[in-house]
């Protein structure tokens, strides 16, 4: 992680979760983290916790491309630009597809799509313009490659991961076109015991993963040597068979 020593991240999605443990481990390799994320109060505490002189928080909404742009101009101007991105923030609806309001669609694939695909665009760009080197972090899911091995409903989830997938390997053709020193890498966990999933999973007996087991894969991948780049880390609870993960939740309904 040497190599990152004073540079700049930009984390979505935050004030909690994953997103908070992936701020707090690049802070402690003396990354300075800029965290957006809805919630204004959790990033006044997030930043309480980290210093203000290590942790930038700017409340963003990542379904207003408006707010994300505005964001990025920000680092631009104030710290110079990031090195890092690491797309985070996700929405998750445990409703039916055929049960679902039309809303509830797109602010999944809003959130869960577009919004990464935006913060991309504008840290290739500052990348491209600043001739300097990246490292682009996509948190996806096991919903994005192993759908068929999910058998609670999760909307439009496993949908949007799916594209998530792709658009990890639509970045690393551009970027190899463009001829720009830019890692790509895409962590896709099981169940993750976060806010997201904590009412659904409350009253399960079932294996889960931590927070903090995706964040040190997240800082294992951003510190590999320059000539190193992790392209998926697939992550599930020990004792799951990936191609049966919820099994266990299928029989509790």
């Amino acid at each position: 992680m040497d190599r990152w020593n004073g540079k700049v991240a930009i984390v979505t999605g935050v004030s909690s979760g994953i997103g908070e443990k992936i701020a707090v481990g690049l802070v402690k390799h003396s990354v300075k983290v800029v965290g957006l994320a809805r919630r204004e109060d959790r990033l006044q505490k997030l930043s309480v916790k980290l210093g203000k002189d290590h942790f930038y928080g700017i409340q963003c909404d990542m379904c207003k491309e408006e707010d994300i742009l505005q964001a990025f101009k920000w680092v631009e101007k104030e710290l110079g630009g990031a090195n890092i991105l690491v797309n985070n923030a996700a929405f998750l609806s445990l409703n039916l597809l055929m049960d679902t309001p039309t809303a509830e669609y797109y602010k999944t694939i809003e959130t869960n799509v577009i919004a990464p695909t935006i913060c991309a665009r504008e840290f290739l760009q500052s990348i491209k313009k600043r001739n300097t080197c990246g490292h682009i972090v996509n948190i996806n899911s096991i919903a994005g490659h192993f759908a068929e091995a999910i058998h609670v409903p999760v909307g439009m989830y496993a949908a949007s991961k799916y594209a998530v997938t792709a658009l990890c390997s639509e970045l690393r053709h551009e970027i190899i076109a463009a001829n720009l020193n830019v890692k790509v890498t895409s962590i896709s966990p099981g169940l993750v015991r976060t806010e997201m999933v904590q009412d659904f999973i409350a009253n399960l007996d079932v294996r889960t993963l931590e927070p903090e087991d995706i964040a040190d894969s997240a800082i294992y991948a951003i510190g590999t040597p320059e000539r190193v780049e992790i392209h998926e880390i697939t992550i599930i609870p020990h004792g799951t068979p990936i191609v049966d993960l919820n099994s266990s939740l299928q029989t509790k309904q």
